[in-house]
């Protein structure tokens, strides 16, 4: 069936732009920046990181998600899955018509009710070749805004593939953009992945690799990442050849540092000779991720008292921000201004990394005396958000926001 399908907007940015700065804009937080990204406001000292919030590829994936709307106006919207992990975002996509369809417990997706006069969006972590197959068979027009830092580490793994090289992705299995660059290497026939979540189960590829006293065998092996691996996965001849790639939005040190501990087996084991040949690597985070992460490991070197970190819970670069900060200071990871009651004063936040830990409401966070608040926010975190926050904060201060900030046209937060 034809394919009728978009990776480059509808050259409508200019009519859809003032929409989206109304919606995410803040005087607040352009203001501070623009006084060099700190701010005294009563007797709080404000610091924004010197990166923060969205990033291209965000920016480019709600540009083509409006620009989509405003070109189909009479037909049906679908989006496969969040756009970005950000709840305010993915409430506009369905405020805008754009029907949200979410995968059961096992990533999959029911495309039963699509039919090929329905526009399907593909969000910016892309999917799996096997969902993109089955959207093209139903015929939809297919509008992908998949970014391009994602659409490079699917050119690595697939090269990988190609080569024979089984890829080794250090990501969270079940995150949308690790399950399409896993699939990637289904382009070849005997193409082979494995998924690694932390230093930790690295170690335990590791241990395998170079057949260390006490590592798995390989039933043990294969049950422990039975779903973190391609179908028929058999280590004992599939780690024989590695390349090493990353979810873009992990955190680099730790990306750098398994690549470099796999490497170290594969050395261990057979040689030098045979890791020049028969490993690779490539630093495969994104730049924006990136970005974000010194800009917090620079903070740090003088950290605030108080660190607040804006963006969704599933998130994995706004994860990774909060635990860099919790290593130098306090730090408050919130979903969304609406975590700060001004009336109460307390706030509402994620305590740690693990998605199963509940949120914990925090009365008396803020100091009594002059304190410093630094403020970052992940990739896909709106500016609006961040100013929300911040006048929240203000209002349990007891400061007239008034006489701090001149009125502007789209109010004070936005």
């Amino acid at each position: 069936m034809e394919l009728t399908y978009f990776r480059k907007g509808f050259g409508l940015t200019t009519a859809v732009q003032p929409l989206i700065d109304a919606e995410y804009h803040s005087a607040i937080v352009e203001q501070i920046r623009a006084q060099g990204y700190v701010a005294t406001l009563g007797d709080m000292t404000v610091r924004l990181a010197q990166e923060f919030g969205f990033c291209y590829g965000v920016d480019r994936a709600i540009d083509y998600a409006y620009q989509t709307r405003h070109n189909f106006p009479d037909k049906r919207l679908f989006l496969v899955g969040e756009i970005i992990h950000n709840p305010f975002v993915n409430q506009r996509m369905r405020e805008m018509g754009i029907e949200v369809l979410h995968p059961d417990d096992r990533g999959r997706f029911d495309f039963t009710g699509l039919a090929a006069d329905d526009v399907v969006i593909l969000p910016a972590f892309g999917v799996t070749l096997q969902d993109f197959g089955r959207l093209q068979q139903i015929g939809c027009v297919l509008v992908d805004t998949t970014c391009g830092s994602v659409l490079n580490v699917w050119r690595r793994v697939e090269a990988y593939a190609r080569d024979g090289f089984t890829a080794v992705i250090h990501g969270k299995y079940k995150h949308e953009e690790s399950r399409a660059t896993a699939s990637q290497v289904s382009k070849y026939a005997n193409g082979r992945y494995l998924v690694v979540r932390h230093m930790a189960e690295a170690r335990l590829v590791c241990d395998y690799i170079a057949d260390r006293p006490g590592r798995m065998s390989d039933d043990q092996f294969c049950d422990h990442f039975r779903e973190k691996s391609s179908a028929g996965f058999d280590p004992a001849t599939d780690l024989k050849k590695i390349g090493v790639a990353n979810q873009t939005t992990m955190l680099a040190s730790e990306s750098l540092a398994i690549a470099a501990e796999l490497r170290k087996a594969v050395v261990e084991r057979w040689g030098e000779e045979y890791a020049q040949e028969c490993f690779r690597t490539f630093d495969t985070i994104c730049s924006a991720t990136q970005e974000r992460q010194d800009a917090v490991l620079k903070m740090m070197e003088d950290p605030p008292d108080i660190m607040l970190v804006i963006g969704g819970y599933n998130s994995s670069n706004t994860n990774h921000l909060a635990h860099l900060c919790r290593q130098h200071t306090v730090a408050y990871h919130i979903e969304d201004a609406t975590c700060i009651d001004p009336e109460t004063g307390s706030i509402r936040h994620k305590p740690d990394l693990s998605k199963n830990t509940p949120e914990r409401i925090e009365q008396n966070w803020l100091p009594r005396s002059p304190f410093q608040l630094g403020i970052t926010a992940g990739a896909s975190t709106p500016n609006n958000k961040i100013g929300d926050a911040l006048v929240r904060i203000l209002k349990i201060r007891g400061v007239d926001i008034a006489t701090l900030f001149p009125a502007t046209p789209g109010g004070l937060a936005g």
